[in-house]
């Protein structure tokens, strides 16, 4: 009854009125928090704050954790997925966190986002009991994003079930790019694979370089080998 009560009054809100043959709620994006955050107007005009579901993308802005990695590239992914776009809200069992935050799944088009966000390797599964409608979906992906040692998962032991852990990487480590023109990025997986990154690779943005390369041929010499797909 009360997530019922929540939807009508954010229905009605966007201008329009409650249909049982569409959850959906219309709403367009108007500023990117962080990679898990939105901002949205209704058609009324109406502002609200949504936390994306299911998910959990690493920090940019907490007090004490600052900025951890990859949390640049997931705002980042987010605001050029979303800002500006007309998406539809799924609510789940749950109204509002804490925070007032409306808890929702983010629709654009045909693409879940809160999926697609776990599926590039930017965001974890985070699994609050009762919302759990796309669990074992997003947990598939998720395995698959894991295997591909995609964004998060291409430092060992970053992302765990609690979070994200700060001492899993050591950012004296990495080395800095300082050939210009050199931008192909190498990275060492956590099984010790050695995989190298060129501007076209689909996880360049999120790769962590631990060397830096100027030629894919400069890289393979060194042990790199390039991404399977």
């Amino acid at each position: 009854m009360k997530k019922m009560i929540l939807i009508c009054f954010l229905l009605l809100l966007a201008g329009c009125t409650a249909d049982q043959d569409d959850p959906y709620i219309n709403a367009q994006v108007i500023n990117i928090v962080d990679g898990d955050t939105i901002d949205v107007r209704m058609s009324s005009g109406a502002e609200e704050r949504i936390r994306l579901l299911l998910i959990d993308t690493p920090e940019t802005k907490h007090p004490q954790l600052g900025v951890q990695p990859f949390g640049k590239a997931a705002t980042a992914y987010t605001e050029e997925s979303l800002l500006g776009k007309f998406v539809k809200l799924e609510m789940d069992i749950s109204d509002r966190d804490r925070y007032g935050r409306v808890l929702a799944y983010v629709w654009i088009d045909d693409t879940l986002f809160n999926e697609e966000l776990i599926r590039q390797g930017l965001a974890r599964v985070a699994v609050y009991p009762p919302d759990i409608k796309y669990a074992d979906r997003f947990k598939k992906v998720q395995s698959q994003a894991r295997e591909e040692e995609a964004g998060i998962w291409s430092i060992e032991n970053y992302a765990a079930d609690d979070g994200f852990d700060p001492h899993s990487i050591e950012t004296s480590e990495k080395e800095t790019q300082t050939k210009p023109g050199c931008t192909i990025k190498g990275n060492i997986n956590s099984n010790g694979g050695k995989i190298y990154h060129d501007e076209s690779s689909r996880y360049y943005t999120q790769t962590i370089a631990e060397k830096w390369f100027c030629t894919p041929a400069e890289a393979e010499k060194a042990g790199f080998r390039a991404p399977k797909n």
